[in-house]
């Protein structure tokens, strides 16, 4: 390949890793770039060095490359194409790269477990938040992670301790390949006891189901362990006295050490709920019929305001599990639930304590939204969220009047949105002494609204013209995962602001 430039893979081992017929390239190069720490392995190279990281971005990278015309041999960890910067350069210089792969973290981390890989889920943490993790990998038999120094492997344990991830067990792999190579399986509880640096910067974590601790599969389950499994509520603090307990049958389940694999449509009964008011929760039947009419993707980015007790936001984060579930809620004890809640069913969702539309500008521009309460300031809420949706987005609302459906109706007109509306008359059947009679449940309108399509085309060619999907100051930083964050005062007499279809 005329004119061509070499990305090579090279392994903690070095140089004296490399076969012959890679060295044999690097020394007939004139130009080789790496990091600090991979240069380090070619002292004696004899053409010009130039290091990535020290001020030089991937994109200037990319664009003094173009220009190149010496042989050039860029030296990257592992196999190039493998979350690295192969599949980068060949993307902005088509044609021109070739590929010399070195065997990856992730093949020498299972070769020293004795397991396969190809079934196994990975995600790579490296640059990313931990955010979202444990709807990702819920139900999972065998994970791989690709750390980094933020999300190393004791964070990464104390995090799935948070969410009662017990079954996994963890395997840490340090310079694997290299001369200080270092592999072990620990215990959660034992990681996470671990000082922060006690394992090298250059690791790979490999999580595994337990032996006699079952996972649920691909769909995700939960092991429960008792009631206390679903309580962030308790680690944040906040109103651990409304926190309800597990009901019989998960509780059950937990005492039998099996899993529960939660399906679409979970019982109401599931859900922590303020005590005594019981029932502020949009019921299972609208529930699914709702998160239909939000037509969730995996990736999909989704805004529940008036969460409760977080069911509708659970359910979504459990979808949309590539994806991200922003929450709100004015009513301190009810939050506190949805927190436990989340924990429970293992979705980590980020909470903000406060009443919309104050608080949705930290949020990122959202590709659905569900609105179950307003705490009386719809028209304004809908503005917001129409301005704010995503192209090809849905904003579903529940509504229990014939006022607040010609409201929302009339408001989602005037910001050119279109709406399709489902009125759900359910009854659930109730025993009778012998027989079986049935209960309705409260009528509920399902309003779900998305732009015209003319105005669509104008949103989209707004955001070309921007920066594309807005970034919140929430969901990007870890540490605000799952957590409640106040943005306003709880404003606990008003009513509106509660699941008002439910109640």
């Amino acid at each position: 390949m005329s004119n061509s430039i070499i990305v090579m893979g090279i392994g903690d081992d070095g140089r004296q890793g490399l076969p012959s017929a890679y060295i044999e390239r690097i020394e007939a190069s004139e130009l080789l770039v790496g990091g600090e720490r991979q240069l380090q392995f070619f002292d004696s190279y004899a053409g010009e060095k130039l290091t990535i990281g020290a001020g030089l971005a991937l994109s200037a990278l990319a664009e003094r490359l173009a220009a190149e015309e010496r042989t050039v041999v860029v030296l990257a960890s592992g196999d190039p194409l493998f979350y690295g910067i192969g599949g980068y350069l060949a993307g902005k210089l088509p044609g021109r790269v070739e590929v010399y792969p070195a065997l990856s973290s992730l093949q020498l981390a299972f070769a020293r477990i004795g397991d396969s890989w190809h079934d196994a889920a990975i995600v790579s943490l490296h640059g990313r938040p931990i955010q979202g993790l444990a709807q990702r990998i819920d139900g999972r038999r065998k994970v791989a992670l690709l750390t980094d120094e933020r999300n190393h492997p004791g964070e990464i344990a104390r995090y799935l301790l948070e969410f009662g991830m017990t079954e996994y067990e963890l395997f840490v792999g340090e310079h694997l390949g290299g001369d200080q190579e270092r592999t072990g399986w620990y215990s959660l509880n034992d990681a996470a006891a671990l000082a922060d640096d006690y394992f090298a910067p250059l690791n790979v974590v490999v999580l595994r189901v337990r032996a006699g601790r079952g996972a649920a599969g691909a769909a995700g389950g939960a092991v429960q362990t008792d009631s206390t499994t679903a309580g962030a509520a308790i680690a944040s603090g906040i109103a651990t006295d409304s926190v309800g307990t597990a009901t019989s049958a998960s509780t059950a389940a937990a005492k039998a050490g099996r899993t529960t694999a939660w399906p679409l449509g979970i019982d109401d009964a599931e859900f922590a709920q303020r005590k005594p008011d019981k029932g502020l929760i949009t019921k299972r039947e609208v529930r699914v019929l709702s998160l239909a009419a939000l037509g969730l993707k995996p990736d999909s980015i989704v805004w529940d305001i008036g969460t409760c007790t977080g069911s509708v936001a659970i359910e979504a984060a459990r979808l949309c599990r590539d994806g991200a579930v922003y929450a709100i809620e004015k009513n301190e004890a009810d939050l506190a639930n949805a927190i436990a809640n989340s924990r429970k069913f293992r979705t980590d969702i980020t909470f903000v304590h406060g009443k919309a539309p104050e608080g949705l500008e930290a949020f990122p521009d959202p590709d659905a939204v569900f609105i179950g309460g307003s705490g009386g300031e719809l028209r304004e809420l809908l503005a917001l969220c129409c301005s704010r949706l995503r192209p090809g987005g849905t904003i579903v609302l529940n509504a229990a009047t014939i006022e607040n459906l010609a409201a929302s109706t009339k408001a989602f007109a005037e910001e050119g949105f279109v709406t399709d509306i489902t009125l759900a008359q359910l009854s659930r059947s109730k025993p009778i002494l012998d027989m079986t009679r049935f209960e309705g449940l409260n009528p509920v309108y399902i309003i779900a609204a998305r732009r015209r399509e003319s105005d669509a085309g104008e949103r989209e060619k707004e955001l070309d013209a921007g920066s594309g999907r807005k970034s919140g100051g929430i969901g990007n930083d870890s540490s605000a995962s799952s957590g409640a964050s106040s943005t306003g005062s709880a404003s606990n007499d008003d009513s509106r602001s509660r699941k008002e279809a439910n109640e």
